[in-house]
């Protein structure tokens, strides 16, 4: 069965599955819901706990399943933990993992938590994972996007008793906390636990957090993409100052933007073509957030715009790896700023009028 993270502690307080099956990217989250099935176990009376580390190609799993299959010599019940970081438990594993599945159905003697990174559409119909899903349950823990961290802030505050002042002076405070910690959860975390500690219950001002939290913001070139295509310009100018501080490679950040510029135009086209749109972005392996993103900007996009998205893709290609061009900054970043600019602006227009004048994302571009 599947359980939604919000409804996880609902869902432990009816009572203990036999196995439970974590997947996500996030840290905190992830801890978080590990801990809180590890509390329930160990008010269940699960206090033995053992914890397999899925490391290597040669992983011994008669370990895990021993462990599973076993009484404890110490414990009338026990927890048996497996962590599989990669995500890809191989052949030896898969058959592993459904095993355990079937010797969680009837077993109340050992609760089995597995801890898994995010996974993709192809995994999560793989048999093993079926197996692990039909025999307990499975949380996805999906990361805060940057739209709901603000909310998030907000929740976390608040169970602390503390909150942001109302209107536009409390959003204004939440959107600079987002600012600061954009792309690290746990920073923010420990952001918000370091204002309990600082101010007491009740309302905090602006000052009171701006003096408070660290600028911990991480970020990452997917995050870059899906900000660029959202026209959210100052949200990328900042994101790439971020990256470049952080040292990230000038031609991952540039292939991130182009292959984003290169996708648009082969949707585009396939739809001149006739295509449907679903259809075409499923030919282009466009799907989620960005499938959304995507069918918002591509009516503002036309093909003399994406021509000259390409154009300056191009050029940018050559000024990240020594070369230089006219008109354009010789700094790889710069150039790399002025290319994102560029296709916030062109997504961020407004589409042309279905008949008649008008003036197209086109001709500003």
């Amino acid at each position: 069965m599947q359980v939604a993270a919000a409804q996880l502690a609902a869902h432990l307080g009816k009572g203990l599955r036999p196995l439970y099956v974590l997947h996500g990217d996030e840290p905190l989250l992830v801890q978080e819901a590990a801990d809180a099935i590890r509390e329930a176990a160990r008010a269940a009376g699960y206090s033995e706990r053992s914890v397999h580390t899925v490391a290597g190609a040669h992983f011994d799993w008669s370990a895990v399943l021993a462990a599973g299959g076993s009484l404890s010599l110490f414990a009338d019940r026990q927890m048996v933990e497996v962590r599989i970081p990669s995500g890809k438990p191989g052949k030896e594993g898969s058959a592993a993992l459904q095993q355990m599945a079937g010797q969680a159905a009837g077993n109340d003697s050992t609760l089995t938590l597995v801890l898994l990174p995010r996974l993709d559409f192809q995994t999560r119909k793989s048999a093993w994972f079926g197996a692990l899903e039909g025999a307990g349950a499975s949380v996805e823990l999906p990361p805060v996007e940057r739209a709901a961290l603000p909310q998030w802030i907000a929740q976390r505050l608040a169970r602390q008793c503390q909150r942001v002042a109302a209107g536009e002076e409390g959003q204004r405070t939440l959107q600079f906390f987002a600012d600061r910690v954009e792309g690290n959860l746990l920073a923010a975390h420990q952001e918000i636990q370091k204002l309990g500690l600082l101010y007491p219950a009740g309302e905090l001002g602006f000052g009171q957090v701006e003096s408070a939290v660290l600028n911990v913001a991480r970020y990452d070139v997917f995050k870059l993409s899906e900000a660029a295509l959202a026209g959210q310009l100052a949200r990328v100018q900042r994101m790439l100052d971020g990256l470049q501080a952080e040292g990230e490679a000038q031609v991952l950040v540039h292939y991130t933007l182009a292959e984003d510029i290169r996708a648009l135009k082969r949707v585009k086209d396939a739809i001149a073509a006739g295509r449907p749109l679903p259809l075409a972005l499923r030919e282009q392996r466009v799907w989620g957030l960005k499938e959304r993103l995507f069918e918002r900007v591509l009516p503002r996009l036309s093909p003399m715009a994406l021509d000259n998205l390409l154009q300056a893709a191009h050029v940018v290609d050559g000024i990240v790896k020594g070369l230089k061009a006219p008109g354009w900054p010789p700094d790889g970043w710069q150039a790399l700023h002025r290319l994102a600019s560029e296709l916030c602006l062109a997504v961020a227009a407004v589409p042309p009028p279905a008949a008649g004048g008008g003036r197209s994302a086109g001709a500003r571009a």
